[in-house]
């Protein structure tokens, strides 16, 4: 498998396949990085152009994941290596708790441990819920929605695609948030949140509009 960047959560990620034992044939890829080694760990090899990762799907594997955080960028890397022949690939942590009932989750989510997910969510693609957040049940997440460590999304809340809910952050029950939102760390939201906007406090409140989402 590729991990799209070789620092910050692609370490995440990195301990995820570790748990899973599908470390064979591991690569990160980053070519932004001039500090950036040839190996992470000094164990995992770091590739730095597009060619080397196409040609790393036609003779390898043609399983990506995005070690990336930023919703935007990650569909951006979506689009860019699938492009190239890649596959986007789940990473899902064995030490999550998902519910056994119509849980639907779209390709490539990344889900960390410590996650709690109730019966009849759907999560969409590329997705990515970090430690110890709770979906509860009747939740509808959008695709690349960032959700930080300890988020609190409750019942029958709906999520638009390429948002960010911060760390801590609560989403009160039945809450529609939009696209392309970034919801504070520590907020609870206590109303429907419309598309392109920062929204932080207790309750929250819409601090700025954000057009430059776009």
């Amino acid at each position: 498998m590729l991990i799209i960047g070789a620092k910050g959560f692609a370490k995440d990620i990195l301990e995820i396949l570790q748990q899973n034992n599908e470390l064979n044939q591991l690569v990160f890829y980053d070519d932004l990085n001039s500090d950036i080694e040839d190996e992470l760990f000094g164990e995992f090899p770091i590739i730095k152009s597009t060619e080397e990762a196409e040609e790393y799907f036609s003779n390898v594997d043609t399983r990506f994941s995005i070690g990336i955080g930023n919703p935007d960028l990650r569909g951006k890397m979506y689009h860019k290596f699938t492009s190239l022949g890649g596959v986007l690939h789940s990473t899902i942590s064995q030490k999550t708790d998902i519910g056994h009932y119509n849980v639907k989750m779209g390709q490539g989510c990344n889900i960390l441990s410590g996650v709690k997910i109730s019966n009849n969510v759907e999560i969409g693609m590329g997705t990515m819920i970090y430690y110890n957040s709770i979906i509860n049940h009747d939740v509808v997440i959008g695709k690349f929605v960032e959700i930080s460590p300890g988020a609190i999304v409750l019942g029958k809340c709906k999520i638009g695609n390429f948002t960010h809910i911060g760390s801590g952050a609560i989403i009160l029950p039945e809450v529609i948030v939009g696209n392309h939102v970034k919801i504070a760390a520590g907020a609870v939201v206590t109303h429907n949140m419309p598309d392109h906007v920062m929204t932080a406090g207790v309750p929250a409140i819409i601090k700025k509009e954000c057009f430059y989402l776009k």
